[in-house]
């Protein structure tokens, strides 16, 4: 799927890796309803073609993203999606890995969007930042409860009562961020991360991203269970033969996603 080139949301395939852009550079890529569905439609696609491994998602111009476009909210737009919530992505992720490459802002959903990602590599002079609270509004596309999982809990408090941003190097200390680039270089580290994922058995990935996120919730007595429940299907599968089949015969493996 390759969105044309004036659309609010550019996605091209690159291998394995799906490459989202929100494209609204004018607005600092923030999102309206057109938006909000095309990237929907992207993750959509990303789930749907085995072709597609790995997922990354960016902004166009140099921000990621300023969250909801208030003008677009002021004209009756939505910019939620059914299923699937804010800028189509923070209620219902994909279920293969995605990682956000952030230059410049990343504010209020366009936080949300970065947080609703399993990995995040960002620029140097990236900023994360929740400013929910000075507009009288709260973060409702999930950054009140999934930033304090992601830092400890008083920086995710301050970030969430101030509304003050977050620099890169803050972010990357406490564990944020999962790589610092220099200005204009996260994409491609990005989609280097990606493809270090891609090449692994997909059945695996897949199920290993459903157990660290599920597991959050499992009470400890019942995890290996339930953990025994999600694998049995990868330690069954094709791949898991193949596996380890190339590992005796010191040759790269070929996966099937079966």
């Amino acid at each position: 799927m390759d969105a044309a080139a004036g659309a609010e949301v550019l996605v091209e395939h690159q291998g394995p890796v799906s490459v989202i852009t929100i494209n609204r550079p004018a607005q600092r890529n923030a999102v309206n309803a057109a938006t909000a569905a095309l990237i929907a439609q992207a993750l959509d696609d990303l789930d749907r073609n085995p072709d597609l491994l790995v997922g990354v998602i960016t902004g166009a111009g140099g921000n990621f993203c300023a969250g909801m476009d208030l003008k677009a909210f002021a004209r009756g737009e939505s910019t939620a999606v059914a299923g699937r919530g804010f800028a189509g992505i923070v209620e219902a992720p994909p279920a293969k890995p995605l990682i956000a490459a952030v230059e410049g802002w990343a504010l209020g959903g366009g936080f949300e969007i970065a947080l609703a990602c399993d990995l995040v590599v960002a620029a140097r002079s990236a900023r994360f930042g929740l400013p929910e609270v000075s507009r009288g509004l709260a973060a409702r596309g999930g950054g009140c409860f999934r930033l304090p999982r992601r830092l400890p809990y008083a920086l995710a408090m301050e970030a969430i009562l101030t509304g003050q941003p977050i620099d890169s190097a803050r972010a990357e200390r406490f564990g944020l961020v999962n790589q610092v680039t220099e200005d204009g270089a996260a994409l491609s580290s990005a989609i280097e991360l990606a493809n270090s994922i891609a090449v692994n058995a997909p059945l695996a990935v897949q199920a290993s991203k459903r157990i660290v996120i599920e597991s959050a919730d499992w009470a400890r007595a019942d995890a290996f269970e339930r953990q025994r429940v999600q694998l049995a299907s990868v330690f069954a599968s094709e791949d898991a033969q193949e596996g380890a089949a190339a590992f005796a015969e010191r040759r790269p493996p070929v996966w099937r996603g079966r």
